[in-house]
C-alpha cells in the first residue's frame, strides 16, 4: 500500500502521516549533512518531516524539501512539516516571531504543525540554554495558557496549519484543555515512547481528548554516555522483540515501529542510513496479531532513555559540542 495513504486525522481536520522522519542530529553527524539526509529520506518515501528551531538545521532541511519540490518528487502539500517553539520563546509576545524565524530559515510559507517543545520556560535571550554565573539554568515564569493563546494566533494567521505540544504530562495538558476561551485544542503531544516506556495511561488520556500521541525515541537507539545509563537494557536487543522479529521475518526496529502504529501512535524514525530508511518504510507491509500486541505491551518497564525535559539536557550538551 502507498505509505502516503497511512495518515490519521487530527482534531482540527488536517491529516498527519503516521510515520515521520526525525531530523535531530546526533553529535557525530555535522548539521550541514541535514540537507542530504532529508533529501534521501524523501526519496525513500517519508512525507512527514520533524524538526525544530533548536536543532539549528531548518535552513538545510528547508533546502532539501524545496529541492525535492523543484525536481518534481513531491508537491508542497505532500509534505507534512513539524517545527517546534523553543523554551526561550514561551512568552506570548515571542511566539509568532519565533515561528516567523523558522519560516524564514525554511523559506516556506507555512509549517503543517507547530508545537511547544517543552512546558519548561527558559529566560529569553540569544542563548539557547541561558545559565547564571554558577552554571545553573535560568528559568522563566510563563503562563502556558498565555503561550497557547499566542500559538492559536499563529494558526489563525496561517503560519501553521495545526498546533500541538511536546513533553507535556496529563496535568499540563489539562491546563490547556481547561483554559477559559480555548479556541483550538492541541492536536498532538510528542513524547518519548517505545515498548519499554509505552505511555499507556498518557495514550489513553490523549485518545479520550482526541489528541494524537507522537512517539520520539521510538527505537531506544540513542544512548549518549553523558546522559543515558549505559547499563540500561538495549531495546532492540530485547529477546522478546528479537524473537518476534524472527517470526515475522522483519527487524526488531520494524516490530517496534509497527507496534506504535497499531496502537494509534504516530511514530518518528530517525536514521542517517539510506538502507535503514527504506527498510523503515516496510512498516506498512505487515501487521502484528492482537496476541503479539499484548506481548509487546508486557515489555513496559517505565524505562526512560531520555530525561523528561530532554531538550534542556541536550541544550546543556550543546554548550560542550564543537561547532561543525
Amino acid at each position: 500500500m502507498d505509505p502516503k495513504g497511512w495518515r490519521v486525522e487530527l482534531n482540527d481536520g488536517h491529516f498527519i502521516p503516521v510515520l515521520g522522519f526525525g531530523t535531530a542530529t546526533v553529535e557525530e553527524v555535522p548539521k550541514n549533512k541535514a540537507m542530504e539526509i532529508t533529501k534521501v529520506a524523501i526519496d525513500a518515501g517519508f512525507r512527514h518531516i520533524d524538526s525544530a528551531y533548536f536543532y539549528k538545521n531548518e535552513e538545510e532541511v528547508g533546502l532539501a524539501i524545496r529541492s525535492k519540490i523543484e525536481d518534481g518528487t513531491v508537491k508542497r502539500e505532500d509534505i507534512f512539516y513539524t517545527s517546534k517553539l523553543w523554551l526561550t520563546f514561551l512568552r506570548p509576545e515571542l511566539v509568532q516571531p519565533a515561528l516567523e524565524k523558522s519560516l524564514k530559515d525554511l523559506q516556506l510559507d507555512y509549517v503543517d504543525l507547530y508545537i511547544i517543545h517543552s512546558p519548561v520556560a527558559l529566560k529569553p535571550g540569544e542563548e539557547l540554554f541561558p545559565q547564571d554565573k554558577s552554571g545553573k539554568a535560568m528559568y522563566d515564569t510563563v503562563d502556558l495558557r498565555a503561550t497557547w493563546e499566542a500559538m492559536e494566533k499563529c494558526k489563525d494567521a496561517g503560519l501553521t496549519k495545526s498546533i500541538g505540544v511536546s513533553n507535556f504530562n496529563r496535568r499540563q495538558l489539562e491546563k490547556i484543555l481547561n483554559k477559559p476561551g480555548l479556541k483550538y485544542k492541541p492536536v498532538c503531544n510528542q513524547v518519548e515512547c517505545h515498548p519499554y516506556l509505552n505511555q499507556s495511561k498518557l495514550l489513553d488520556f490523549c485518545k479520550s481528548k482526541d489528541i494524537v500521541l507522537v512517539a520520539y525515541g521510538a527505537l531506544g537507539t540513542q544512548r549518549p554516555k553523558q546522559w543515558v545509563d549505559q547499563s540500561s537494557p538495549v531495546l532492540l536487543e530485547d529477546p522478546v522483540l528479537c524473537a518476534m522479529a524472527k517470526k515475522y521475518e522483519r527487524t526488531p526496529a520494524l516490530i517496534a515501529l509497527r507496534y506504535q502504529i497499531q496502537r494509534g501512535v504516530v511514530v518518528l524514525a530517525k536514521s542517517i542510513n539510506e538502507k535503514q530508511m527504506k527498510e523503515n518504510m516496510q512498516v506498512f507491509e505487515f501487521q502484528l496479531t492482537s496476541e503479539d500486541m499484548k506481548v509487546l505491551d508486557g515489555l513496559n518497564r517505565n524505562l526512560r532513555y531520555l530525561p523528561v525535559h530532554i531538550c534542556i539536557t541536550i541544550a546543556n550538551l550543546m554548550l560542550l559540542r564543537p561547532s561543525s
